[in-house]
């Protein structure tokens, strides 16, 4: 089968968060068992676009309402990423620095997808699937089944997987001439609550909706930004499918971006040489437990909580912990987490930013990542931190439930019920105890390190539900 991944964002070439690594993993496996899986994405200006090699193979205008544009498609030459991506280039609207963002994201995205299906339509073929990612691309499913022009291509089966539905890319009717003719009498499956929502009309056109964890799929009936009823509607076509990790760019026996690389016989040397290095370089001591976040500091990740729960952790344990932050998010969450650098230096440190070299080598330097979420859809962090032997420090929600199990459960993670203070630090308190256990640590460190989270399964997963479809 030929699968078309349309998304915003796919790593290395436009990186914001989990998605992209999603999108730049799921169709080098779905080729890799035989089928050609394709990604579509806007033409960012990034250093990765920059400096790789493109080829133009379509070259056209099209238009959403009055607004006429010209735009390319791009093809990467070298096929370094393990599958064909493409990019759709419009000058002045996907050639920025940021992914979103933007007051006119709405007008950015709508000619995006608009350009895509134009150029797909055109085609001598048809692909087999259109794989759409998030409320980014959610009109394609309403447009190839309703738009006059996607005719040739309306028994294409779509696909929506949704990373985070917290996310709906709500506009006003006022913008609805922007979408391609079609008959308004269904332009019901375009709306939600007295708005255009790109997320709720996928979910009702789409063939099949999927959600990245089978707990977050559940929750998301109670939970999901208003979203609640129409997905209990459309429950009959949703399937949850456990995200996996790239196992070729996140192996710390090849990592390329550590300092020593280790493999499960010599994962006790090998994070010894990555902490004491990371550690030189943020001033903190290598001899005590180091404790991570990394991630957006929003709110839906818990990182609102995070000043207090390291202020209380450290009064607490005094010397006897180091905490290391990388992340960037809310201007008042930064400030805090700075701030503490003064009241702890020596055994706390933050880097505010996103810097995906010190990422990995927090992952293999560290020995316990927290991620005290509020909303977490699968979460990728803490199959990378089992991955590298980190343990993972979690809240029980989401795909966090389906991934990792509390050692008093017979299991290798640390879980806590409540996105509170109180309940992380006790978390991390369970955590110097386990480390002051060195025989224990060891073992539960060995027995992340064997769990299999690659892409083969669930790419598996995707190539059946495709198939279901044909």
């Amino acid at each position: 089968m030929e699968i078309i991944h349309i998304s915003a964002e796919c790593y290395p070439a436009a990186k914001v968060g989990g998605l992209a690594d999603v999108v730049g993993a799921l169709p080098k496996y779905q080729n890799k068992v035989g089928h050609i899986g394709k990604v579509v994405i806007p033409a960012y200006d990034t250093k990765f676009i920059r400096e790789s090699e493109f080829e133009v193979v379509y070259d056209a205008w099209s238009n959403y309402g009055n607004h006429h544009f010209p735009y390319r498609i791009l093809r990467e030459k070298t096929n370094k990423l393990g599958f064909d991506l493409f990019l759709v280039h419009i000058q002045g609207l996907t050639d920025r620095p940021s992914v979103y963002g933007y007051g006119d994201d709405t007008e950015r995205f709508v000619a995006f997808q608009i350009a895509a299906l134009d150029w797909i339509v055109q085609w001598e073929h048809r692909p087999d699937v259109i794989h759409c990612h998030d409320h980014h691309t959610g009109l394609i499913p309403f447009m190839v089944s309703n738009c006059l022009k996607y005719a040739p291509i309306s028994k294409v089966p779509t696909v929506l997987t949704i990373h985070n539905a917290q996310y709906q890319g709500q506009f006003g009717w006022e913008k609805l001439y922007y979408i391609p003719a079609f008959d308004l009498w269904k332009g019901g499956l375009l709306g939600w609550d007295d708005a255009i929502n790109p997320l709720a009309s996928a979910i009702k056109c789409a063939w099949r909706v999927t959600t990245v964890s089978p707990s977050y799929l559940e929750e998301m009936m109670s939970n999901a930004r208003g979203l609640e009823s129409l997905l209990r509607q459309e429950r009959w076509k949703s399937a949850g499918i456990l995200n996996g990790i790239d196992n070729e760019v996140w192996d710390p026996a090849t990592d390329q971006m550590l300092n020593k690389n280790y493999n499960l016989k010599t994962v006790e040397k090998g994070k010894e040489a990555n902490k004491r290095a990371l550690c030189d370089v943020f001033q903190l001591d290598s001899s005590k437990p180091l404790f991570t976040f990394i991630g957006r500091l929003v709110d839906e990740k818990g990182a609102d909580l995070l000043p207090d729960i390291f202020y209380s952790a450290l009064q607490q344990h005094g010397d006897r912990i180091n905490v290391l932050v990388l992340g960037s998010g809310e201007n008042w969450v930064e400030g805090r987490l700075n701030q503490l650098k003064d009241v702890f230096g020596g055994k706390y440190n933050a880097y505010i930013g996103y810097n995906e070299q010190v990422s990995h080598e927090m992952y293999a330097g560290a020995d316990f990542l927290l991620m005290p979420s509020r909303v977490e859809p699968c979460g990728l962090n803490q199959l990378y931190a089992l991955r590298y032997g980190t343990v993972p420090i979690v809240r029980r929600v989401g795909g966090l439930r389906d991934t990792v199990v509390d050692i008093g459960d017979g299991g290798f993670g640390l879980c806590h019920d409540q996105a509170s203070v109180w309940d992380v630090t006790h978390a991390i308190n369970r955590a110097v105890d386990l480390y002051n256990d060195k025989k224990a640590f060891k073992a539960v460190r060995k027995t992340m390190m064997k769990i299999d989270h690659s892409w083969d399964r669930a790419a598996t997963n995707y190539i059946e539900l495709y198939q279901i479809l044909k």
